[in-house]
């Protein structure tokens, strides 16, 4: 495995074309200049101590000098060895409801962005544990599989919105059946899911999901997004003008969190129901309690060493650098008397 240590240093490598492109710039301007000085035979004759060949020279050596210190100022690193470590942790599924009604502002921003924040928030505070997104509305889709790559998990994460999932509604009983089987095949416990959604659930009998999936070793927590008294569904129109969902008799629609449906779920379920509000979404606490469960050891595999190779780079280009100091823009004198076929004035 290869990396950089210090990436910057290899942005930093696009000074060196602009060098070149300016060093051509003045060449030009140079050879421009001399050219309305005089003949070019007689300006050679009359500074016979000038090299064109040794400036450009030296100019070659500093950038391959430049090339050489700016890579090994990256520090570029080997993964010298794979090793097996044994990890322990528990395997936590998030569904998280993408309808309509999420876009409800009672909890602010909105209900979604709400979420999704907590959810990232959690993400940086996991070491060992395994995360995957389940995301849901009239049907049920894994976001991200179950895995310990918390990158990955807060990239994906950041692509959810309410168009991810092309039929409206609120299964919340599809995302339980489809958290059963996005488990690790090999684990038998330790399993927690936990449904981030407003509860108004049309679709579906997921209390009964809730039951099945608990008898799997499954605890199945359930986090409410929304205030009692709801919030109207905004809606963007085509000139950017903010309207609110209605109803096909015109009545704008209030999406009301389903406390009584959530927290019955989640007894179903083994688990524990919260209510989210402006202060705190109750992510945190649910995950507190799971982390207490008996952990599921699993093997990961890693590169543990990395050996640095910066010196390398640094040697050679402090190599150059020391030529490129040694060599001086005019002509050495002892050579030039050894010009057998020197021009001569006259």
């Amino acid at each position: 495995m290869f990396r950089f240590e210090n990436i910057i240093f290899i942005y930093a490598l696009a000074i060196i074309p602009i060098l070149i492109i300016w060093f051509i710039i003045v060449l030009k301007l140079r050879k421009k200049a001399l050219n309305k000085f005089g003949d070019n035979n007689l300006i050679k004759l009359l500074t016979p101590n000038v090299s064109l060949t040794r400036y450009k020279l030296k100019f070659i050596i500093f950038n391959i000098a430049l090339l050489f210190i700016l890579i090994g100022m990256a520090n570029p690193q080997i993964g010298s060895k794979l090793q097996q470590v044994k990890r322990k942790g528990v395997e936590v599924i998030i569904a998280l409801d993408v309808s309509n009604s999420m876009l409800a502002q009672d909890i602010k921003p909105n209900r979604l962005e709400r979420a999704k924040r907590s959810i990232s928030n959690l993400i940086d505070k996991l070491h060992d544990d395994k995360i995957g997104l389940i995301v849901f509305a009239g049907d049920a889709f894994v976001q991200l599989p179950i895995t310990t790559d918390y990158s990955s998990a807060k990239m994906f994460l950041s692509t959810i919105n309410t168009g991810i999932v092309p039929v409206q509604g609120t299964a919340i009983g599809k995302a339980i059946e489809l958290a059963e089987n996005s488990y690790s095949p090999n684990n038998n416990k330790n399993k927690a899911l936990i449904i981030i959604t407003d509860g108004e659930n049309h679709e579906d009998d997921a209390i009964k999901a809730a039951e099945e999936a608990n008898k799997k070793g499954i605890i199945v927590n359930t986090i409410g997004m929304g205030l009692p008294q709801g919030a109207p569904i905004p809606v963007k129109t085509k000139f950017g003008k903010t309207e609110y969902r209605k109803d096909k008799d015109g009545n704008v629609i209030v999406t009301k969190l389903d406390e009584q449906n959530l927290s019955q779920i989640a007894m179903a379920g083994g688990g524990i129901y919260i209510r989210a509000n402006n202060n705190s979404t109750g992510l945190q606490p649910i995950y507190d309690k799971i982390n207490k469960m008996d952990k599921t050891e699993f093997e990961k595999q890693i590169y543990s060493d990395y050996e640095d190779r910066f010196q390398y780079f640094l040697a050679i280009g402090l190599i150059m650098l020391l030529i490129d100091l040694l060599i001086i823009e005019k002509k050495n004198k002892i050579f030039n008397k050894l010009n057998l076929f020197e021009a001569k004035l006259f």
